[in-house]
């Protein structure tokens, strides 16, 4: 006697490899929050900054950038009515091996690092 189709679906639902996917799916997606958030880095020289890293050590290790401008400000609040402005600005460096590196600042501290391909 052939099964219906509701037996077909549970037999197929046994199967092993469709035992093993959701846990191992799970596993994965628990293993997730605990890895390392990766940080935006530049190399200048043999030395490295980061994201996070404060202007005075971007200039002590990259040096004067080509240029600055000044992008406007941000203002952050609480819940208690604290509220602060920070600046942000955009340093670029290059072109180094035909590359821009474009270095964003908000209060003083390297929130962002991307690059471009000179034209």
């Amino acid at each position: 006697m052939h099964p219906g189709p509701a037996r077909q679906r549970a037999l197929r639902a046994d199967h092993p490899r469709r035992r093993h996917l959701p846990p191992l799916l799970a596993a994965l997606l628990l293993a997730l929050p605990g890895l390392p958030a990766q940080a935006a880095t530049l190399r200048c020289g043999s030395a490295l900054v980061s994201s996070g890293d404060h202007a005075l050590v971007v200039l002590e290790r990259c040096g004067e950038p080509a240029s600055r401008s000044d992008l406007g400000q941000r203002q952050y609040g609480d819940a208690w009515g604290n509220f602060e402005r920070l600046r942000i600005e955009e340093w670029v460096y290059g072109p180094r091996h035909d590359m821009y590196y474009f270095l964003r600042f908000e209060g003083e501290r390297l929130t962002g690092i991307t690059s471009r391909r000179r034209r």
